[in-house]
């Protein structure tokens, strides 16, 4: 397959972002497009011809897209509630599949998207973005090397101040306002889980077993209405209960003997982190300050005099990065994320082209995805485990760990 004929589905600030570095690759061409909002499929066309001069086909309708022959893959990225039907739909379509992160709703329709792309044998990719960005990846690679020894622990955070997104959600369209309003829930799981699950090997040789949930009150919410009720445009929102708590903590246990904490941290002021950290029996990786520490090093009080003394910056070990990241240019690392949206959608496309296996597949979706559902059944019965399924069906005992990118040498 010399072009990937691609259609996207959902167009709210994600799917134009991506669009856009879609089209910056010379073997896709984007033939079509679909929102449930006529504005943002013109929107949508107009940016295509503008970047390309064809007019892509337009529709509100997915289902109309998915039935369309010319379409080789979908890339989704709608509210989170009609991900698993839309990609489910996708698979018994045919149309290789490239799924944008979120929760689930409930176990059962993990099984289901499990269960279709089983069964139809088509192309999946989850795309969860960090764990293509270079410093998740710098630490896995460090992993590798077996210089932290046994992996124990890890950590890792969603910490965004999203109060504003959240608030303007009937206005500008946002799914999230609906989810802050009527769940309480870990319902951002992948970011911090992702790169976290890729260095367990989980669903290659590992599995996460079960999960605890505790929950804050719901607090920052309310005050940032009340505090601004003379100018936010949502009216409706003053004096209303917001069911999520302020702040999710989430502890998986995994089969080896591993544990991983998440957290969820969006609703009071704060700035953006996500404070991936590994723990290990020789040393660790912090990514707040991008160092690492190995065992006999002097201890430190302070992270910033520990790198300017003992120069632990993790860039010591920049040749295990993979070759994407060697040779990424400026306009990639400056297309989204810092680029690792560029890098992420590379992979999917030449997946696609080559009939490769895609390495954040439909079983790392179920069970990344899973999270969100347990974590609202853990805190609704005061944190009491929730088993995770094992989605491979056994599979994960002889499935040989592999990770999303090929990591260098030190030379």
């Amino acid at each position: 397959m010399e072009k990937v004929r691609i259609g996207l589905i959902g167009f709210g600030c994600r799917a134009y972002g991506m669009n856009d570095i879609l089209l910056g690759f010379d073997d896709v061409e984007i033939v079509a497009v679909c929102d449930k909002y006529e504005d943002r499929v013109e929107n949508a066309k107009k940016r295509v011809i503008e970047k390309r001069g064809n007019t892509p086909f337009g529709t509100t309708n997915y289902k109309e897209l998915l039935a369309l022959d010319y379409v080789d893959a979908v890339y989704i990225a709608t509210d989170w509630n009609m991900h698993f039907p839309i990609a489910i739909d996708a698979l018994y379509a045919g149309k290789a599949t490239a799924l944008e992160v979120g929760g689930a709703y409930s176990v059962e329709d993990c099984w289901a998207l499990v269960d279709a792309q089983e069964k139809t044998g088509t192309p999946f990719m989850f795309m969860e973005n960090c764990c293509y960005n270079r410093e998740e990846l710098l630490a896995t690679a460090i992993v590798r090397t077996g210089k932290f020894g046994k992996i124990v622990h890890l950590s890792g955070a969603y910490s965004h101040d999203l109060r504003g997104e959240v608030t303007g959600g009937k206005e500008n369209r946002h799914y999230r306002l609906n989810e802050y309003l009527t769940r309480n829930c870990e319902n951002y799981p992948t970011h911090e889980l992702g790169p976290m699950a890729k260095v367990l090997n989980i669903n290659r040789g590992n599995r996460m077993t079960s999960l605890v949930s505790v929950a804050t009150g719901s607090f920052g919410m309310e005050d940032y209405v009340e505090s601004r009720k003379d100018t936010i445009v949502n009216k409706d929102l003053i004096g209303v209960d917001f069911a999520q708590g302020d702040v999710v903590n989430t502890i998986i246990t995994c089969e080896n003997g591993e544990t991983m904490l998440l957290r969820l941290d969006t609703s009071l002021p704060r700035s953006y982190n996500r404070e991936f950290t590994i723990r290990g029996t020789k040393g660790m990786y912090e990514q707040n300050t991008n160092s690492v520490y190995f065992d006999g090093q002097p201890e430190y009080w302070s992270s910033i005099d520990y790198i300017n003394k003992y120069v632990n910056s993790a860039e010591q070990f920049k040749e295990l990065l993979p070759h994407e990241w060697k040779i990424i240019t400026k306009e990639a690392l400056e297309a989204g994320h810092g680029g690792m949206d560029y890098v992420e959608l590379r992979e999917f496309v030449d997946r696609v082209k080559d009939g490769g296996e895609m390495l954040c597949d439909v079983y790392d979706a179920a069970a990344w995805m899973v999270v969100t559902c347990l974590s609202e059944q853990s805190i609704k019965q005061n944190g009491a485990p929730q088993l995770v399924p094992d989605f491979t069906r056994g599979a994960y005992k002889t499935r040989a760990p592999k990770d999303v990118l090929e990591f260098g040498k030190m030379e």
